[in-house]
């Protein structure tokens, strides 16, 4: 694997499983994006992402294995992360002006590490909202939005 590009890597991988797919990449501020282009985005995609979620730690995993400082790579098959981190932030923010309107706080659903450190990022030098998640481990956890206190 030493000497291969994430892209190359990613497409390596799924030629192995079988699938024809073609790869683009793209360079957006939170970091690179592998685009995946196959005529079955279902299977890579898999029951709520789950399958992709996994695709994506898989190929994270083995190119910090090469290189510990590789950049952490996004993979989305056809725009399906681009449309479920839409929905999220608007969750997110609509979740955010109810603890603004009301000074009660919200805990949102369980989501991956990537999701949490999204919305924390969202808010972190907000004056007004603060947020949190458990100290526990775990895949999947709450991230709460309260008002910030300081």
């Amino acid at each position: 694997m030493s000497g291969y590009s994430p892209k190359e890597t990613l497409e390596l991988m799924l030629s192995h499983l079988g699938l024809a797919c073609e790869v683009r990449e793209e360079n957006r501020p939170a970091g690179p994006v592998l685009h995946v282009l196959t005529g079955e985005p279902g299977r890579l995609i898999g029951r709520n992402g789950k399958t992709l979620d996994d695709l994506q730690y898989l190929l994270n995993r083995m190119l910090s294995h090469v290189d510990d400082e590789a950049q952490r790579i996004t993979v989305d098959v056809e725009n399906y992360r681009q449309q479920q981190y839409a929905g999220l932030f608007k969750d997110v923010e609509a979740a955010a002006e109810r603890v603004r309107s009301s000074g009660e706080e919200v805990t949102l659903p369980p989501m991956n590490s990537f999701e949490r450190r999204i919305v924390h990022n969202l808010y972190k030098d907000d004056p007004e909202i603060a947020t949190s998640s458990p100290a526990e481990p775990a895949r999947l956890k709450s991230i709460t939005i309260r008002r910030r206190t300081e």
